[in-house]
């Protein structure tokens, strides 16, 4: 069972210097990134947590000088959650919002957190799809938000990741390390270009597909792929497509070349989801 340490951003450390300089003696601060919130002990070294961690004020300081860090909490030291991909070429990073995190992709947000946070982004997506049930392929694991949501309704779900440098990132994010936890999901390590080759016949019952921008897997958008995806998923089931904002110039054009090929694939009933950058289609 994976079990997240005190994981903190500048948000709660913020807080807590705030509550030493007005000289308070506890403070409440989440403890998990924004999902729950627990009593601390606040004394001339530093702050005491529940089970006796004990986090120095230079380090509560550090960490609240970098608003673009995550920093996991243990009794060997603090570290930020961020991870070099030997395999890629590409730092993965935890990156705080107000809510649940996302991750930094070499700089690059893998949400959408404007307006927004990457929980409420992935149950735009899952709304879109509509009901969730059966089996469910999430195409691109990322930091498992979509997995673990889709969980909470499907029969079960199977989900598949490039990089396993990203899952060395979900097993440090309290909003995710439950993935490998879930009894009703599958993970995996892959590319699934590949991978969905080896799945039978209509084996799902709905897919959601978010893939990483086009110009760095374009393989994910191509009509091979589409055709993958169209064979393993059964006659009536239903595909989200995320793709981007659709209002800016380039994703409007890869939109337009997304409903193309789904509709080449075979694809019915091809509608745009604005809402959830993306589109919806029906086999």
């Amino acid at each position: 069972m994976y079990t997240c340490p005190v994981t903190l951003s500048y948000h709660a450390a913020s807080s807590l210097l705030a509550a030493r300089r007005q000289q308070a003696t506890r403070t409440q601060i989440s403890p998990d990134l924004n999902r729950t919130l627990i009593d601390v002990e606040l004394g001339e070294e530093g702050v005491r947590f529940t089970g006796g961690l004990l986090l120095a004020w230079t380090e509560v300081e550090d960490i609240a000088e970098d608003d673009a860090g995550c920093y996991a909490c243990t009794a060997e030291g603090v570290y930020k959650i961020q991870i070099f991909s030997e395999e890629l070429q590409r730092v993965y990073t935890l990156y705080p919002t107000a809510g649940a995190p996302t991750m930094l992709i070499s700089g690059i947000p893998m949400h959408r957190i404007k307006e927004t946070d990457p929980h409420q982004d992935t149950l735009s997506k899952l709304r879109a799809l509509g009901r969730i049930r059966g089996r469910v392929l999430d195409t691109c694991t990322g930091l498992g938000y979509t997995a673990l949501a889709a969980a909470a309704h499907a029969d079960h779900v199977t989900t598949v990741e490039l990089d396993p440098a990203v899952h060395a990132i979900i097993q440090q994010n309290p909003w995710s390390c439950a993935l490998f936890d879930a009894p009703n999901l599958t993970t995996s390590i892959g590319d699934v270009a590949e991978v969905i080759e080896a799945y039978p016949d209509q084996a799902f019952d709905a897919i959601l597909h978010d893939p990483p921008m086009f110009s760095l897997a374009g393989e994910l958008y191509s009509l091979a792929f589409y055709h993958q995806i169209y064979r393993v998923l059964r006659k009536g089931g239903r595909l989200f497509h995320y793709i981007g904002n659709p209002e800016s110039r380039s994703g409007a054009t890869v939109t337009r070349g997304v409903l193309k090929r789904l509709s080449e694939a075979g694809f019915q009933r091809l509608q745009d989801r604005p809402q959830a950058f993306g589109v919806t289609a029906v086999k």
